[in-house]
């Protein structure tokens, strides 16, 4: 019985340690955009600032997507870092405002107005 009784053990086991790990929730279809307009609002607030734009606009319009979204902790840090993600990615490369960050901001700009209008259009109430 002992035997047996072992035999089951390690094949509950060995069962346990190869069976897959639990799925994650399936993502909305929107939420890789929702992640990029992020990533668009951290450039913009880097870039505009450089540029001389003084403020923090582009903070605060992450802080209501945050807001409108109200998303779980786990969430919540892929958005926060999608946003540092954009303004370290500009950061590293500018030091002053050039045309090229001056092309960058037009180009970010029609990104966040063609990303913000696609997922209300597609994804709205």
């Amino acid at each position: 019985m002992t035997r047996a009784s072992s035999l089951l053990a390690w094949c509950l086991a060995v069962g346990i340690a190869v069976s897959p790990a639990p799925a994650r929730a399936a993502e909305a279809p929107f939420e890789a955009g929702l992640m990029r307009l992020a990533e668009v609002l951290g450039s913009l607030h880097f870039l505009r600032n450089l540029c001389g734009e003084k403020g923090d606009q582009w903070r605060v319009e992450m802080e209501k997507l945050l807001e409108s979204e109200n998303p779980a902790p786990d969430r919540r840090a892929r958005f926060i870092a999608s946003f540092n993600r954009g303004y370290r990615s500009f950061s590293g490369t500018y030091t002053q405002c050039t045309p090229s960050a001056t092309a960058a901001i037009a180009r970010y700009m029609k990104e966040g107005e063609t990303l913000s209008r696609d997922i209300a259009s597609r994804y709205g109430n």
